[in-house]
């Protein structure tokens, strides 16, 4: 039973119990109202008390029934509620540790509330592009007050329950065991009639007009293009100004509007895709992992100090390798500037500050790393010297240590291949600045053992870094992808645009920055020294010659103050280059092409559509297990606006169909070879298929 059903002396005991959180789904809910029916027909029994096993009191709907038919049948959490709160005798919730979503609005129709200290309590909803559709938004303002019920919902953060201790919400916190606190309370209060119901009671809200306006213009403001947040203030509104059962059914009428916006759903998409990402097909929950309990890092330039940090902030110490003193100390001296940075903001105590830069020290010997469970080597992107680096790791490092590479495309086999240990090595992609960015792409090589890829998977958890796994090719994922997205940026400024039309149609899309403001960012040469790469491995691939006219000008980006805009010393602002457009439209003469006005909608398309052609590849050929792995690429690594779910689910979103109408379209135009529809995606489309079906 996922709801057990105790009775001490005369008072009813239901403990939810339902790992991990204590979800609401239809078993615990059945579970839940045959206890309470139970209880109120034992005559013995004088009060109920409702609380949670483990170290949840409920973290609200079962994420396991999102999307199904259990979620919504009966008993629904809105019968469950009705039976709560009708009950003739009176029911206590015993809160502790995390009463969030489904379970705050349980604890709302229940008469009374007591609690732990330290329990965490939440109306998340919004974060999935929601509002509390049980009652949430009409009860907790009754408990709370309209400004704190409003800021909890509209943020959906949680706040510890001795910060509500002054409001209404708790009848008593409850040092010491809350099992005995709340028997002692439920006997105080068994006999107490009228039962008290939060319902019932009157919200007081002077000028409320003028303080729901003011709500409306500030949520406004931050929620972007989420619907969300501002009808989370109608909502609350809604429990100021109508009868209790009136504001229930218009909070309800907005859920169920929410639920349909393509908004909501992308950003479920990216709950559940972030979950099934940890997933791999052919390793098991249970594989043993390795012990890593010291780390080495080969590079002590931006990414692997980045690296570094990120071992650090998890109290791993790290040894740093450099070839040079100057470039350790330099690397050395940025981390300590980064985190004393943090400190001065408030967001990390100097004594913790002082702890992380002493968990990573300096070597420029690589006999001192040998002992390290794992050496994440982070050098210059070039075959050469990773075989360099690889051969020295394979001599000193002890028997079992991974050998990892942070290379961004280069061949994870080729590098394996350098090893007597080809079992031991993988791919560790970290995203710059690598301690800031949440994606980690973990690429397997075709002999990395399943319990390194086990154990590399559970330290990005440990790291704070969402892991997709990759297989290898060039460029795996993300910069495979994104290369498609850059050549059809380049194609397009041949045919008529300037950067600053393609990142303003990218920017309102929803991407933080559009492609050139980002190249300028990243840095040209890194470009430029691919495509001359490829150049020689892959001559049949086509590129503009503009972002390597650019570089031939010294424009590298803001390192350089000038790329594709011209940068000012000490600010990022972008500014559009006359030298660099005249540079552009002097090339489309030189080829012979007359320029034309291209529209924002097509830039958007070519872009995106391009990337999620290149995505069907990657599926088809076993890179990426699934759609929802390159969805969270992008949006944990690339900037792809969350709102429209990843690029795969966005193109599911069009309707693939029209995807591949559009790609046809495109094919017909300049460097149509570009547009050759991947089976997969032609294969969806014809059979009414997604991605993410």
């Amino acid at each position: 039973m996922t709801a057990e059903y105790q009775v001490h002396d005369a008072i009813a005991v239901i403990t939810l119990n339902n790992p991990p959180v204590n979800g609401l789904g239809l078993s615990t809910r059945s579970a839940l109202v045959a206890s309470m029916k139970k209880a109120l027909a034992d005559d013995a029994v004088k009060a109920v008390i409702i609380t949670g096993a483990g170290k949840v009191f409920s973290g609200g709907a079962d994420i396991k029934e999102f999307n199904s038919p259990t979620a919504l049948a009966e008993p629904s959490l809105h019968t469950v509620i009705d039976v709560v709160e009708n009950s003739s005798k009176p029911v206590i919730a015993a809160i502790h540790s995390v009463c969030m979503g489904g379970g705050l609005e349980l604890s709302l129709a229940c008469n009374y509330r007591v609690a732990a200290p330290g329990a965490q309590i939440a109306l998340p909803e919004v974060k999935l592009g929601l509002l509390p559709g049980a009652g949430g938004t009409q009860r907790l303002p009754r408990m709370v007050g309209v400004e704190m019920a409003l800021n909890m919902i509209v943020s959906g953060t949680p706040v510890a329950s001795e910060k509500l201790a002054k409001t209404a919400l708790f009848d008593k916190i409850i040092e010491g065991d809350l099992l005995q606190g709340a028997l002692a309370f439920a006997a105080s209060v068994a006999d107490v009639r009228p039962l008290p119901k939060v319902r019932d009671i009157t919200i007081h809200l002077p000028a409320h007009e003028a303080f729901f306006q003011s709500s409306r213009a500030s949520v406004k403001a931050m929620s972007g293009p989420f619907p969300a947040p501002l009808q989370c203030v109608e909502a609350v509104a809604a429990a100021v100004t109508m009868r209790f059962e009136d504001g229930i059914q218009f909070e309800r009428d907005l859920f169920m509007t929410l639920v349909q916006s393509s908004e909501s759903k992308a950003l479920r998409h990216a709950f559940f895709s972030e979950r099934a990402a940890g997933k791999i097909a052919d390793v098991r929950a249970d594989t043993p992992l390795r012990a890593i309990n010291s780390v080495a890092v080969i590079g002590a330039g931006t990414m692997g100090g980045g690296i570094a940090m990120n071992f650090a902030n998890a109290g791993i110490p790290v040894i740093l390798l450099e070839a040079q003193q100057e470039a350790l100390d330099k690397g050395r001296a940025t981390i300590r500037k980064n985190y004393e940075n943090t400190a001065r903001k408030g967001k990390l105590s100097p004594e913790k500050c002082e702890q992380r830069i002493n968990l990573i020290q300096g070597t420029l010997s690589y006999e001192a790393i040998g002992s390290a469970d794992i050496v994440i080597e982070a050098v210059f992107e070039d075959m050469d010297v990773k075989e360099t680096v690889f051969r020295k790791l394979d001599a000193v490092m002890k028997p079992g240590a991974i050998l990892a590479t942070n290379t961004s495309t280069l061949d994870v086999n080729r590098i394996a291949g350098f090893t007597q240990r080809p079992q031991d090595v993988i791919g560790t992609h970290f995203f710059s600045p690598a301690n800031v960015m949440k994606l980690l792409e973990i690429v397997r090589g075709a002999h990395t053992g399943k319990d390194v890829l086990a154990t590399v998977m559970a330290l990005a958890k440990k790291i704070k870094k969402t892991g997709v796994v990759s297989g290898v090719c060039d460029g795996f994922i993300g910069n495979r992808m994104i290369e498609q997205y850059s050549r059809q940026a380049g194609f397009l400024l041949d045919e008529g645009c300037l950067p600053q039309q393609v990142d303003k149609a990218m920017e309102e899309f929803g991407f933080a920055m559009g492609p050139f403001r980002m190249s300028d960012l990243a840095g040209n040469d890194i470009g430029w020294y691919i495509r001359k790469r490829r150049a020689l491995e892959k001559p049949e691939i086509m590129y503009s010659k503009t972002a390597d006219l650019l570089c031939e000008m010294g424009r590298f980006g803001q390192k350089t103050q000038a790329g594709w805009y011209d940068y000012k010393a000490g600010e990022r602002n972008a500014y559009p280059s006359q030298l660099v457009n005249d540079m552009i439209v002097a090339h489309s003469a030189a080829l012979g092409i007359e320029r034309r006005k291209i529209s924002d909608a097509e830039i958007v398309e070519r872009l995106v559509f391009s990337m999620v052609n290149e995505g069907a590849a990657i599926l088809d050929e076993g890179i990426a297990q699934r759609a929802s792995d390159i969805d969270i690429v992008y949006l944990t690594g690339y900037g792809f606006p969350v709102y429209r779910g990843g690029p795969m689910f966005y193109a599911d979103t069009v309707g693939l169909p029209d995807v591949v109408t559009a790609m046809q379209k495109y094919a017909q135009g300049r460097n149509g070879d570009a547009w050759k529809v991947a089976p997969l995606l032609q294969r969806l489309a014809e059979e009414g298929r997604t991605f993410n079906g």
